[in-house]
């Protein structure tokens, strides 16, 4: 594990981001800000422009952003996003690069692409991240990495510039299934919040009182200081859309199922997250939970 108290000069390297979602725009940033040059790419145009205007090398696809860059970065909304992207790179020529996951991707199909990477002679890390477009935007994302000892040392340097706690967790795959095991915790945090803060104001307490006593105790964690603010004020746009916690439940459950080991509480939470989106709050931040509470 490493805390990263000081930036790296990344001077020199050069490093493709493919993915300007709300994580991927201030990561590139940050790679940008520690001095690498960065090449970006994503399927928006608007995007696209507003990075060519702050000084960004722009690519109108995933491998000709890959040809500019030692390591490439992807940060994309799902599995067959990462799947088709990173097929896309290896239609050229990525021998010798670093491909660096850092979106929440199955770990089944995680080994998958692995494999077929290193295959081709490149090196693979699947680092996915834990703190929300607040981390990425300060540079203090949790990264929890997967891959051999030779990509995580490569990879090292540019994580830092990016995240403030890093842990090597294993061989390729685990750095997703600890990212697995890390939704299932706040998806179902985000489920304990919303129903205490829904009981409070049943009851006629202030949620945003109970909110401050409450962190002063056992119950206390970053999920009851951060959303549970966001449930107190009503504000709940996203940082974390409901269909991206939703996505990653399944995901866990998957895996779950894969080592035929049963989850009821993370089932019933992504149940719950289902009849979020259903009543139209997908795009809601995931604490936006909380509205399918109310006694109105």
């Amino acid at each position: 594990m490493t805390d990263t108290p000081l930036r790296p000069d990344l001077s020199g390297q050069r490093v493709a981001v493919i993915g300007l979602g709300l994580m991927g725009q201030p990561m590139a940033r940050a790679l940008k800000r520690a001095g690498a040059t960065v090449t970006v790419n994503t399927r928006s145009a608007g995007p696209m422009a507003v990075f060519a205007a702050e000084g960004f090398a722009t690519a109108a696809t995933p491998a000709q952003a890959a040809a500019q860059a030692d390591a490439v970065i992807l940060m994309l909304t799902d599995t067959p996003a990462v799947e088709s992207v990173t097929a896309a790179l290896l239609a050229g020529e990525i021998g010798g690069k670093l491909v660096i996951d850092m979106g929440t991707t199955a770990p089944a199909a995680t080994l998958r692409l692995a494999a077929q990477v290193t295959a081709a002679g490149a090196d693979w890390l699947d680092a996915p991240v834990s703190g929300g477009q607040v981390g990425a935007q300060e540079a203090t994302l949790t990264i929890m990495a997967g891959g051999s000892d030779g990509a995580f040392a490569r990879a090292l340097p540019l994580l830092q510039a990016m995240g403030r706690h890093i842990t090597h967790v294993g061989a390729a795959g685990a750095g997703q299934v600890a990212k697995a095991a890390n939704q299932v915790i706040v998806g179902l945090t985000i489920g304990a919040v919303a129903e205490a803060m829904a009981l409070a104001r049943s009851a006629g307490v202030d949620p945003a009182r109970l909110r401050t006593a409450l962190m002063g105790g056992f119950a206390a964690s970053r999920i009851l200081d951060l959303h549970g603010l966001r449930m107190a004020e009503g504000r709940f746009d996203p940082g974390g859309r409901s269909v991206t916690q939703r996505k990653d439940l399944q995901q866990a459950l998957d895996l779950a199922d894969a080592h035929t080991l049963d989850l009821p509480i993370t089932r019933l939470t992504r149940d719950l997250y289902d009849r979020l989106i259903a009543a139209g709050g997908g795009d809601l931040d995931h604490s936006g939970l909380y509205t399918l509470y109310s006694n109105d």
